[in-house]
């Protein structure tokens, strides 16, 4: 694992796994080829990943969290436009068990002789945000500083409390599902980029693959981008909520980086605990900050405040505040209400109609890409 290729100004991509479901039933429909193929957007910006039944929209590298929000509204639209009922939700609430099928590749063909079974249990959704990074100082202080906020940003996502027609009993029930595959968690520590690089050839070795996307872990460097990537939070359902999460993400990075490294690093264990606490109770969470158990919400109100100013100078600050709105209850409360009142039939027309008609609320316009990234689309 080497060649990483810093340079960049913090800016910032998302991307999206939204699942594709009938427009009638909302059951799951394995046609991201038959979508993708419709679609005319730029080349890297619609894809997919394992599963038929979904697509990733990826903005490109931009220069306020707004542009890629827009970029990402701009997707679900024209997805839409060539026959797509999209769903954004960690998991689809109501899908069997065991009926996940799969796109057709040599690197997916990987991935199911590794995993098995395990990735035929049902499409998982995630919501990853990459932040670009100016060199290995930075890169540094950013994973470290990420790591401890792991379980705060996944409590603050949980948006799948529903698996297989059933309550759970999880806010992110994703989140236990992805727990499953090889080498997911909070990496330790790093002292520098020369760690980062051991660490990965050893884990690397271990599972028998040579390239660094294997690597599935909760948080990464990403080499080739020279970016740094939060990867474990649950695709949200409007735009509104994942461009929340990705000012949160590049706030913190860009904190990082004018910030002395804190000497609290806690133990990957101890992380992995508050994770699941966070996945387990979302807003209701108590989860770990400065080696004490504290309330979720009250640590996301003071890391709001805290980042409110650098996310102000990075025209941020309007995404930013909509992590109020997260912490308050999050996709999975409002899910168990729709439960409530419409059964899951309500919970399923409440995640279509949220998904749909939050790419209305962005402006059509073209977003702003850095140039200097234009080249590197997120993956």
């Amino acid at each position: 694992m080497s060649g990483f290729a810093f340079g960049s100004g913090f800016t910032v991509g998302i991307e999206e796994e939204l699942l594709l479901v009938d427009p009638d039933t909302h059951d799951l429909v394995p046609r991201a080829q038959d979508v993708l193929a419709a679609m005319d957007v730029e080349a890297g910006a619609a894809g997919h990943d394992a599963y038929a039944a979904q697509l990733e929209l990826r903005s490109p590298p931009s220069a306020t969290v707004g542009d890629a929000a827009a970029a990402l509204a701009r997707l679900r639209r024209v997805a839409a436009e060539h026959g797509a009922t999209l769903m954004g939700s960690g998991l689809h609430p109501a899908a069997p068990f065991g009926s996940a099928e799969l796109v057709e590749g040599s690197r997916y063909a990987v991935v199911a002789d590794e995993v098995r079974g395990l990735l035929r249990r049902t499409p998982e959704s995630a919501l990853h945000v990459h932040v670009g990074l100016p060199d290995e100082r930075v890169a540094v202080r950013a994973f470290n500083a990420l790591r401890r906020l792991v379980p705060l940003l996944v409590g603050l996502a949980v948006n799948s409390p529903f698996w297989f027609g059933v309550d759970s009993g999880l806010a992110s029930a994703r989140f236990a599902l992805a727990r499953a595959y090889p080498g997911k968690g909070i990496p330790r520590a790093l002292r520098d980029v020369r760690d980062l690089e051991e660490l990965a050839d050893a884990t690397l070795t271990a599972a028998g693959l040579g390239d660094a996307t294997f690597l599935w872990w909760d948080l990464r460097l990403h080499p080739r981008y020279g970016t740094i990537e939060l990867r474990e939070m649950d695709s949200q359902a409007t735009v509104e909520h994942a461009a929340a999460l990705g000012a949160l993400v590049r706030a913190l990075v860009v904190e990082a980086a004018e910030r002395r490294p804190d000497d609290d690093d806690p133990p990957s264990e101890a992380l992995a605990w508050s994770a699941f606490r966070a996945a387990r109770d979302g807003a209701a969470a108590t989860v770990l900050d400065g080696g004490a158990p504290r309330a979720l919400a009250d640590v996301a109100r003071e890391t709001v405040a805290r980042l409110r100013p650098v996310a102000r100078a990075l025209g941020d600050e309007d995404a930013l505040e909509g992590i109020a709105m997260l912490a308050e209850a999050g996709g999975a409360g409002r899910r168990r209400a729709a439960y409530a009142a419409g059964g899951m039939s309500g919970v399923l027309a409440e995640l279509v109609g949220e998904t749909a008609a939050s790419a209305g609320r962005f402006p059509a316009g073209a977003p702003r890409v850095d140039r200097r990234e234009a080249s590197s689309t997120v993956r």
